[in-house]
């Protein structure tokens, strides 16, 4: 693979001259003046403002890169600190970050370990899924057991200051490598809660955090056996061990199905068309609306699981990504009443590309739309029946929003016997 190049400017100071310095430092200046000159001579002669098309190796001078590389090798106080790692990284980094999208990322051996770590359900911290949103770092969920839980954070927090410093303007996964760390070391939160701007400081210990893909229950209400099945994320595995919990739920008498997808931040969007393809027998799952016309449209596989099941499907504001493309999918095909709270609404696709090193890009390649055409970027999913759940709710482990899934069903159960006595069964 061709080597990633990058242009950067890097404004010199220009060093003011005080009494005492000498000749020396004046001649300093003077060669850095012409240096400079120079680098201002490259810039132009790059074209700046030009989209470039085709091969940019071809096309674009990059010897600024190259003199700024040089002078950092002249001039730097600490030279050993400009290892070839720290500077390439340094330079596609600020490349990637140049296109201005907080989902396209470019990431280095480490932080691709803990991305894949994170996938994999695994990773040390406090448990909270972050993402950019208008330039702040936002909660889009809490993680379940997790210790951004238990010390109250929730879906749309913002937060403002980690350990003291104040993380408004910097890269998301500046601000995420700040809140990582080591099991049993601490990290101090200051996080703002909209709408009312309040603030609030919380300290939390970073604890191992394995995230279960999937928790499923059974629950009575009356004469009926309702089944609730949680997916925490759409992970590696997150698909077979939901196949499972499903074949569990096809072997028993329920009368129907909850599928809890809140605070469920996304994942692979493979894992999201397996899921509708559970329930669905025929029909759209998404459109993948990719630059030029080049739309992918995914279908269901055509063998669900349980297609005729009663289904509820409860989201929040922390369902996000794959479980918005899986809440649009169902609502859109009337397979599932969507009860809770208006979803978080990131509606665009990235795919990881592998580069050499273990180094990868998360790049931007579309955005999703549901059956019906809706833009899960614009607003997310709007639920059918909506249904609030407040903090204190949450921590007197009240759960409205399960209660009025387990009422619907329990009025299809009733509408579904209505019918049959008829001699007419309707779906």
């Amino acid at each position: 693979m061709k080597s990633l190049r990058i242009i950067t400017v890097i404004l010199l100071p220009v060093v003011a001259l005080f009494l005492g310095f000498g000749l020396g430092s004046s001649y300093q200046t003077h060669q850095l003046a012409i240096e400079r000159g120079k680098i201002q001579d490259l810039f132009t002669q790059t074209g700046s403002g030009k989209v470039i098309d085709g091969d940019p190796e071809q096309t674009v001078d990059i010897s600024l890169l190259w003199s700024v590389w040089r002078l950092l090798q002249k001039h730097y106080l600490m030279p050993d600190a400009l290892t070839a790692d720290t500077l390439v990284f340094g330079a596609v980094g600020g490349l990637v970050d140049a296109v201005g999208d907080p989902y396209t990322v470019f990431m280095t051996p480490k932080d691709t370990k803990s991305f894949q770590d994170s996938l994999s359900g695994t990773l040390e911290g406090i448990g909270a899924q972050l993402d950019l949103v208008e330039g702040e770092v936002t909660v889009v969920a809490p993680l379940k057991g997790s210790p951004a839980e238990r010390a109250g954070l929730e879906p749309k927090d913002i937060i403002t200051d980690v350990n003291g410093t104040n993380v408004s303007g910097m890269e998301l996964d500046e601000v995420v490598k700040m809140i990582r760390g080591p099991k049993g070391t601490t990290v101090t939160l200051l996080f703002i809660r909209p709408p009312s701007q309040e603030k609030t400081e919380v300290t939390l210990t970073r604890e191992n955090i394995h995230v279960p893909s999937v928790e499923s229950k059974t629950i009575g209400t009356g004469a009926d056996t309702i089944a609730v099945v949680t997916l925490n994320q759409f992970g590696d595995s997150s698909m077979q061990e939901l196949r499972s919990a499903l074949d569990a739920v096809a072997a028993q008498e329920v009368k129907g199905l909850v599928l809890d997808l809140r605070y469920n931040g996304g994942g692979y969007l493979e894992g999201a068309v397996d899921l509708v393809s559970f329930f669905v027998k025929s029909g759209t799952v998404v459109t993948v609306d990719r630059r030029a016309d080049a739309s992918e449209v995914h279908k269901v596989h055509g063998d669900p699981l349980l297609p005729d099941i009663p289904l509820a499907v409860l989201i929040n504001q922390g369902s996000a990504s794959a479980s918005e493309i899986v809440a649009g999918a169902l609502q859109d095909t009337k397979r599932a009443t969507i009860i809770g709270q208006q979803s978080f609404g990131k509606g665009t696709v990235q795919e990881v590309l592998d580069l050499p090193g273990g180094s990868m890009l998360r790049v931007t390649v579309a955005r999703w739309l549901t059956p019906a055409g809706h833009d899960l970027g614009k607003k997310g999913v709007t639920p059918d029946i909506v249904i609030d759940r407040t903090p204190e709710q949450f921590r007197q482990d009240q759960d409205p929003q399960l209660d009025a899934a387990k009422v619907w069903l329990l009025e299809q159960r009733v509408m579904e016997g209505a019918t049959a006595g008829s001699g007419v069964i309707t779906r």
